[in-house]
C-alpha cells in the first residue's frame, strides 16, 4: 500500500506540475486545487481533523470551474494500478447526482486529458 501511495503522489505532484505550465492557456487551472484528505496520522491528529469535517472517500482534487451543467470537476486520482474504495466510490456517485463532474481516473497523463475536455467543453465534457 504504501508504495501506491507514493506513486499516486508522484502522479498528483506530475499533474500540477503540468496544471502551473498550462495555466496560461487554460488561466481556470489556477483555481485547481487538493484536497488533503489521505494520508497516514497519528491518533490525535486524526480526531482532530475528523472534528474539523475532514471526511474518507473525499475526491483528491477539484476544480471549481462551472462547463455546460456541471457546477465544477471533482477527481479522485488514482495510480495506474490502483482501485478506489468503497467510500471514494460513493463520493462520485454522490457528487455527480448534485450536478457535478465528477470521475476516479488513473494517472496524470489521464487526469490531465480529462481537465482539457472539461475545460474545452460548452457542455461538461
Amino acid at each position: 500500500m504504501r508504495r501506491r501511495r507514493d506513486t499516486e503522489h508522484k502522479h498528483q505532484v506530475a499533474l500540477f506540475l503540468w496544471t502551473a505550465y498550462q495555466s496560461r492557456r487554460w488561466p481556470e487551472l489556477n483555481l485547481l486545487f487538493a484536497i488533503p484528505n489521505g494520508g497516514a496520522r497519528d491518533k490525535i491528529t486524526g480526531q482532530r481533523l475528523k472534528a474539523e469535517g475532514v471526511k474518507a472517500g473525499v475526491p483528491d482534487m477539484l476544480l471549481p470551474v462551472a462547463r455546460g451543467p456541471y457546477h465544477g470537476f471533482f477527481i479522485e486520482l488514482k495510480a495506474p494500478d490502483g482501485s478506489p474504495s468503497d467510500k471514494q466510490e460513493q463520493w462520485v456517485e454522490d457528487l455527480r447526482a448534485q450536478g457535478y463532474k465528477a470521475e476516479v481516473i488513473y494517472g496524470w497523463m489521464d487526469a490531465r486529458d480529462g481537465l482539457i475536455a472539461y475545460l474545452e467543453s460548452t457542455a461538461g465534457g
